[in-house]
């Protein structure tokens, strides 16, 4: 095996790029370790007797695999999680989500004739101040009250 050290710097030099990515023709070896000049180099780098590699990124087939099981919902157990809860859920959405479900179920029984305005008018402001915390809560307390006596 012959040293190229040297060519090898100088085409790197020449080239701007590091030594690890300089390529000589395997073929045409005998032509580079007789050039020791900088002319001679760049003569035979015209030649495409050396060249330059391409630049090599990180594989992404690991990540593509992982994405996919995250996909199916693996690798998100308990020990993968950082942070609190509401770092991974907004808590302003989660709140816009359940009121609006209250809201529209209101409307749906004072539209439908269920409950009256002034009963619903007294919900919808319990339920702004975020007395039920869900739906079932909103009709347990309907049923508690006496205000509807059974709601599916």
């Amino acid at each position: 095996m012959t040293d190229l050290s040297l060519q090898k710097r100088l085409a790197a030099e020449i080239l701007g790029v590091g030594e690890s990515r300089i390529w000589i023709d395997p073929e045409r070896i005998d032509e580079v370790v007789d050039a020791i000049t900088r002319e001679e180099i760049k003569a035979l780098i015209k030649d495409r007797v050396i060249q330059v590699k391409p630049v090599h990124r990180n594989s992404r087939e690991r990540w593509k695999i992982r994405h996919i099981q995250r996909k199916k919902g693996r690798r998100r157990g308990y020990g993968k999680r950082k942070g609190k809860k509401t770092a991974r859920k907004d808590r302003k959405e989660e709140w816009m989500n359940r009121i609006r479900k209250i809201r529209r179920f209101l409307r749906y029984l004072r539209d439908h004739g269920v409950i009256t305005r002034k009963d619903y008018r007294r919900l919808y402001m319990l339920a702004k101040g975020g007395t039920f915390h869900s739906l079932a809560s909103l009709k347990r307390y309907m049923k508690e009250k006496g205000i509807v006596k059974e709601i599916r």
